[in-house]
């Protein structure tokens, strides 16, 4: 049967949606590597985060505060000591000088006790927190649909999980203690400082303001800076992973030099960026130490003449200007804190706004079961009724689009590039839901079924046939896990696979190494479909399995293919007629329509679409 062609507009939409890269220029953006941030959403993670150790915080702060306990006692024993041991040692009396060297050791030793226990403590508590924070990316992201990965590169969520997660190892490690110890010593010296003398006490408070409104000024420029920062060191990795990624078309097409320049607009960008960050923190660290150092010499040259004058005793001056050291020579690390608080907010921020992401093919809420199979007819029956669908980023790909294909039929999809051969794939597959209209097996929407039943029941083999590190038989039982090596060696041998892979170095044992690349293209697809067969779908989707193989390879592979397609139902997209001979009916697809649907034989005899193709293809034999 050869249905009639339908008037189509001029248009045409690929199959895959991916947006070209464009050529860099000096002004181009690179911040579109960002997500949306829901409102709340970064504090409701580090909450999260920090929830489940929350006792360990505790007994981090407790340390803490312990620790800068001691080693504030120091001025307090000095100004002891020169007001009241000197004298009393003058006098011969060696207790008072005695109790203030034994304090001071104890205090020392004290402060380095705490101050260890806080450190195995604490990076404890960041080593957990990083720990559950990668998993968290590296869960998320292999949950959320192939839509979103089309979007957002490799090179992106490598990002957020190194170079992000780094910014807050630093911050966690390094930065809050420095936050903490400043904000205690302010509290613990300005108490000190006010009951030591009042008059000495508020000048040195007053002295805060300034410093306080350094510190906002350069948190609120730095935020912006570093924010810009964490997206240009993203934009280095990402042309980085798509370059080392697609070196052989680079090599092939002599890219090099672009990708070169490119590369360098990207690393200039970086380099920019770190230099504003640097030189936002030079005037904060600038600005800081000249008012620290006024108000040291302020209070001093007014101590000193207190002294002179007899209101003021020498002890106390002397532990003022030490507490005073102690207080200003932190707000140089404070800038440092500043520095790797808002690296790490930036990329908290960014990290937020990944996890916030939900997959567009989203699990069901209360999923249906399938209706069992009965043992000889295995296959079940794929309908699509209504169905529409558009990419994100381009027009409607599947005007209205109705197919039943019955249990059990091997239906071959052929047409141009665009016409929606791969669309049809994807949207059985589930790797997208329709815009509109419903994709049903045996009856039950896809959509109303549990993700994992789903990938029992239809899998998918592609033209890559990409293959894991790790061993031949580790790959073949990936759909099955629990496979004995006996049922994963008898899919090897009904596959034709059997023979090769025992001629490997370690058999079945043998690494095929990254992406498989220590077999043949050949070999490759036939531990794809060894691994097909295996999982023993009901559904198989083959998408132009073939079309990368010599013909020895693709003779191989067919043959395979006979055997895994017995009994199934079969999606098969072909770019080769050859492939086409296996199917029970064929399908001829433009614009996202089927123009001609009928048998290999019926569509070859007709005046259609099929029979030019097959007449270019023999004559292309010939």
């Amino acid at each position: 049967m050869t249905a009639t062609t339908a008037t189509a507009p001029d248009r045409e939409q690929p199959d895959k949606e991916q947006p070209a890269e464009q050529p860099l220029g000096p002004d181009a953006s690179f911040d579109h590597d960002v997500l949306p941030t829901p409102p709340g959403a970064t504090s409701a993670l580090l909450r999260s985060l920090l929830t489940p150790m929350k006792a360990r915080v505790a007994l981090t702060t407790l340390l803490l505060l312990l620790q800068q306990a001691a080693v504030q006692a120091g001025p307090l024993l000095v100004a002891y000591a020169i007001d009241s041991a000197v004298p009393a040692f003058r006098r011969d009396d060696l207790g008072p000088l005695i109790a203030v060297a034994v304090g001071y050791l104890l205090c020392a030793l004290a402060s380095g006790a705490l101050q260890y226990g806080f450190i195995l403590v604490s990076a404890r508590v960041s080593q957990d927190v990083l720990l559950d924070l990668r998993g968290r990316i590296f869960r998320h992201a292999q949950a959320l649909s192939i839509d979103f990965h089309e979007r957002y590169t490799s090179g992106r969520l490598i990002s957020r999980s190194t170079t992000d997660v780094e910014s807050l190892r630093e911050l966690l490690e390094e930065g809050l203690q420095e936050l903490v110890t400043v904000i205690l010593s302010f509290v613990y010296i300005s108490a000190m400082l006010l009951w030591l003398d009042l008059g000495l006490g508020a000048v040195a408070v007053a002295s805060f303001v300034p410093l306080y409104l350094l510190v906002r000024r350069y948190r609120r420029r730095a935020a912006r800076v570093y924010t810009l920062r964490s997206t240009a060191i993203a934009a280095v990795i990402v042309k980085f992973v798509e370059t080392m990624n697609g070196i052989r078309p680079v090599r092939a097409f002599r890219r090099e030099a672009a990708n070169d320049a490119d590369f360098r607009v990207l690393n200039t960008r970086h380099e920019r960026t770190n230099g504003d960050a640097l030189l936002e923190m030079a005037r904060y660290v600038v600005g800081s130490r000249l008012v620290a150092n006024t108000a040291v010499a302020g209070i001093v040259l007014w101590g000193a003449y207190r002294v002179a004058g007899g209101t003021l005793a020498l002890g106390v001056l002397a532990a003022a200007v030490l507490y005073l050291r102690r207080l200003y020579d932190p707000i140089d690390r404070l800038g440092m804190f500043l520095n790797s608080y808002q690296s790490a907010a930036a990329s908290l921020e960014k990290i937020a706004g990944l996890l916030a992401q939900t997959p567009s093919v989203p699990e069901p809420q209360s999923p249906r079961p399938l209706p069992a199979l009965e043992s000889e007819h295995p296959g079940r029956e794929v309908v699509f009724d209504g169905v529409r669908f558009a990419y994100r980023t381009g027009g409607e790909v599947l005007p209205r689009f109705d197919l039943t294909i019955p249990a059990g039929q091997t239906v071959a999809v052929v047409g141009s590039t665009g016409a929606g051969k791969s669309t049809l794939a994807k949207l059985l597959a589930r790797f997208y839901d329709p815009s509109e209209g419903r994709v049903l097996l045996d009856g039950v929407d896809l959509r109303e079924l549990a993700v994992p039943e789903l990938r029992r029941g239809v899998v998918m083999v592609t033209q890559e046939a990409f293959l894991f590190s790790g061993t031949v038989a580790e790959n073949i039982a990936i759909g099955r896990p629990d496979a004995t090596r006996e049922e994963v060696e008898q899919a090897a041998k009904a596959i034709g696979a059997h023979d090769f892979i025992s001629s490997l170095p370690d058999g079945y044992d043998t690494d095929v190494r990254k992406r498989g690349g220590r077999i043949s293209a050949g070999q490759r697809q036939l531990v794809a479909f060894a691994r097909a067969l295996l999982a023993d779908p009901a559904v198989l989707i083959l998408d132009e399995a073939t079309s990368s193989l010599d013909i020895p390879g693709e003779r191989a592979v067919q043959r395979a293919m006979s055997t895994v397609l017995n009994g199934r139902t079969a999606v098969v997209i072909a770019h080769r007629l050859s492939t086409v001979e296996i199917a029970d009916r064929v399908l001829v697809m433009e614009y996202g329509r089927i123009v001609e649907d009928g048998t290999p034989a019926e569509l070859t005899a007709g005046t259609g679409r099929f029979a030019d193709l097959h007449r270019a293809w023999r004559d292309s034999l010939a």
